[in-house]
């Protein structure tokens, strides 16, 4: 399957979760957002969150500055 992660293409396992797509960017989660399909999704529901084929995945990390 191929999904979209953060506007490039990811090949991905079928019945793959949100976490996992996230681990391919990060191994610590503190501080980041992910959105499905345009939908932020809590983190305390991203390992039972599937991911299909073509669904956009976007990955957010929280920046300090000013």
């Amino acid at each position: 399957m191929t999904v979209s992660l953060n506007g490039e293409p990811l090949e991905i396992a079928p019945g793959t979760t949100l976490d996992a797509v996230v681990a391919t960017l990060t191994t610590a989660p503190s501080g980041v957002a992910a959105a499905l399909n345009e939908t932020v999704v809590p983190r305390t529901r991203w390992c039972v969150t599937p991911v299909g084929d073509g669904d956009r995945v976007e990955v957010l990390t929280a920046v300090q500055g000013g």
